[in-house]
């Protein structure tokens, strides 16, 4: 089973003249793939390129004339499939790692730039998450839930029951837990798995405050309102 990685790249340059699709074959470390000249010179500045275009890069043929080219060929096989179609396709037990090495031998520039990029996100992996308990009235439960910022979630609610009466109503309050996931980045601890990471905390602390102000207000004015009846 395959999965595909990386992302598309469309080929905005036509092959260079004197390309024409003619079968070439290669044998790279014993293993021959048949190709075109067209599917070689996709990125005119590789060394697959330069090869078939004649240039004088001291490689020698085999018996059946393909061209002999000392490099592992597990690794290859999804090269020559990125120059056919401009996507990058591996086998899930395939290291990233030696596509890139491959890649960086043969000079081919934007597969170079996706496999950086891939390896580049998989370092933001999950270290720890973070657990905070938030304090609000049932009123004010819907409020918080659609104002919660990105990358928090709700973990539980607890009902503690009504610490007071508001007019002629109990108002119950409830403790919310809610929980968000740290990422390991190159820069340190992130809150988002990516470059774009968002400043999530300090939103939250902002509501979490508007809260506990609103509610204070609300107590000072019962207070008021029972004082002078």
């Amino acid at each position: 089973m395959q999965d595909a990685v990386g992302l598309r790249c469309t080929w905005d340059i036509p092959p260079p003249a004197g390309t024409q699709a003619k079968w070439v074959r290669l044998n790279v470390g014993g293993t021959v793939f048949l190709t075109t000249r067209q599917t070689l010179c996709r990125e005119q500045k590789s060394f697959l390129c330069r090869l078939c275009q004649g240039e004088e890069l001291q490689s020698d043929r085999d018996e059946t004339g393909a061209y002999l080219i000392d490099r592992d060929p597990t690794y290859f096989g999804p090269i020559l499939n990125f120059l056919r179609h401009g996507k990058l396709v591996l086998d899930k037990d395939m290291a990233e790692e030696g596509i890139l090495e491959e890649a960086e031998f043969y000079n081919i520039g934007p597969l170079i730039r996706i496999i950086k990029d891939r390896m580049e996100e998989k370092d933001y992996t999950v270290t720890q998450h973070v657990y905070r308990v938030l304090q609000c009235q049932e009123e004010e439960l819907t409020q918080m839930v659609s104002t919660m910022s990105d990358g928090w979630r709700f973990e539980q609610l607890v009902n503690i029951g009504s610490s007071y009466n508001y007019g002629n109503e109990d108002q119950t309050e409830f403790l919310c837990v809610v929980s968000k996931e740290l990422y390991n980045s190159p820069n340190g601890l992130s809150s988002e798995p990516s470059h774009k990471a968002k400043n999530t905390e300090e939103d939250l602390e902002e509501e979490e405050q508007e809260v506990e102000e609103e509610a204070e207000a609300e107590a000072e004015a019962e207070e008021k309102g029972a004082a002078n009846p």
